[in-house]
């Protein structure tokens, strides 16, 4: 009966182990529910999947995925900087230039509005 005390979180053992087994693992839903506990074949993925759908695992779904991300940033800024000095192709040196200076807030427009003052005056003569 562990599985069914719920955390702070309000998860369940199963719900959190669920979630972190499709994260960390990047397996099937069917393998995950296997590993969290859930009963083995087709129902034990019906019912993860369902299980998935609720407001409090989406939320901690999102909240595993968004750790990763901020984990994995830091490795992935030294690529595009590593990408921008050393790169053999002056176009991939380019384009994480771009990235580096876009990411520090220096991002070029992306559109660019031009107005000319004065006037204009076209004079069309078919004859």
């Amino acid at each position: 009966m562990a599985s069914l005390v719920k955390g702070k979180d309000g998860l369940t053992y199963k719900q959190r182990m669920l979630v972190d087994t499709l994260v960390t693992h990047n397996c099937s839903i069917a393998k995950a529910s296997q590993i969290a506990g859930y009963a083995k074949g087709e129902s034990g993925r019906v019912t993860a999947s369902k299980t998935l759908r609720l407001p409090k695992v989406i939320e901690y779904f999102n909240s595993k995925v968004a750790e990763i991300g901020r984990l994995g940033a830091i490795p992935a800024v030294h690529t595009i900087v590593r990408l921008a000095t050393e790169a053999k192709s002056d176009y991939v040196k380019l384009e994480a230039s771009k990235d580096i200076l876009d990411r520090s807030g220096f991002k070029a427009p992306d559109r660019v509005q031009h107005s000319h003052a004065g006037t204009l005056s076209v004079k069309i003569d078919l004859d």
